[in-house]
């Protein structure tokens, strides 16, 4: 005879079983309506470019609608909010970038969310490499060179940034960390007034994105003297990675795809597999490594991985380097 314990139990325990069964229904359907991805910076960036390229693919691939959703504000982490929020259906999905999902815990004082437990990895989709690049009129020709140039001159000369907090700010911090040089920050309002200022020579250097600082090096706008990621990258095949110079050095702007914690794993499952599928069609391949992005692809357990890796990489140089987000 049941025990008085299992029949009160038994109500919960069907409710639970109705419950995978309509979570499995719908991942059979999946996806019957248009999804949303949603990206935490403004249109035309490098975030926005990867996310809507890989919407275009996952839309041609599943023969649903995949949109773009640009929630701006604090870093990223406005985006990463509205989809921590969000219904975990897989219907809103988030392009992801780690100065968000690794850097802004340690910059922020409160963000509304867990960082780790919030979301349901996709897959890492790739990484931007960013190019050491100096004024013309700066006399070095590479890393070595310009590590001599300014340990002797300790802080006279300027590097440009996206902005306090942002990637190419990190990767500046990160290379006078392992270098022991030192040059005095000047933040702009974004990676296209950064180059610029270092185009004019307001400033001596500064680590750009890839594909920005192919044509300006080709012009002789400014002199390339390494790329931040270990892979050099065929728009610049002929500069070094910074590691060649300095063992060790790395850092990327990182793309992941994202869901909301607790959806569906047969609808984590579909998407992880459409993902692979469209990141090693050549033809996306191709569009992605235009725009300087070296494409990846992962399994969940390998992104929670690295980013547990890159979590107390960049925990550790934000605090020795005490490094706080703007106000």
């Amino acid at each position: 005879m049941p025990s008085r314990r299992s029949i009160l139990a038994l109500p919960a325990l069907l409710a639970a079983a109705g419950g995978q069964q309509r979570a499995a229904r719908a991942s059979e359907t999946y996806p019957d309506r248009p999804v949303t991805i949603v990206v935490g910076f403004a249109a035309g960036g490098s975030t926005d470019l990867v996310a809507r390229l890989i919407a275009q693919s996952l839309s041609e691939a599943l023969k649903q609608s995949f949109v773009v959703d640009n929630r701006t504000g604090a870093a990223g982490v406005v985006g990463h909010t509205a989809v921590a929020r969000a219904r975990p259906d897989g219907y809103t999905l988030l392009m992801a970038t780690n100065s968000t999902y690794v850097m802004a815990p340690f910059l922020y004082g409160n963000i509304p969310y867990d960082s780790e437990t919030a979301f349901a990895p996709i897959s890492l989709v790739g990484n931007n490499g960013q190019v050491l690049s100096v004024h013309p009129a700066l006399p070095v020709r590479d890393i070595a060179g310009l590590v001599d140039y300014l340990k002797t001159r300790p802080g006279q000369v300027n590097f440009s940034t996206s902005g306090v907090a942002g990637t190419s700010h990190m990767a500046t911090e990160l290379f006078m960390s392992m270098s022991g040089a030192s040059m005095t920050h000047v933040p702009y309002r974004g990676g296209g007034p950064a180059a610029q200022a270092l185009m004019t020579g307001e400033v001596g250097a500064c680590f750009v994105d890839v594909a920005t600082a192919a044509p300006l090096a080709a012009d002789g706008k400014v002199r390339a003297l390494g790329i931040s990621s270990l892979q050099r990258s065929p728009l610049l095949s002929d500069v070094r990675s910074i590691s060649e110079s300095l063992p060790g050095f790395e850092s990327s702007t990182d793309f992941a795809l994202l869901a909301p914690a607790g959806t569906p794993e047969p609808v984590r499952q579909q998407l992880h597999r459409a993902l692979t599928a469209v990141l090693a069609d050549p033809v996306l391949k191709g569009k992605l490594e235009q725009q300087g992005v070296n494409v990846i692809g992962s399994t969940p357990s390998e992104f929670r991985r690295y980013r547990a890796q890159e979590v107390a990489r960049w925990g550790r140089i934000i605090t020795e380097r005490n490094i706080r987000a703007p106000s």
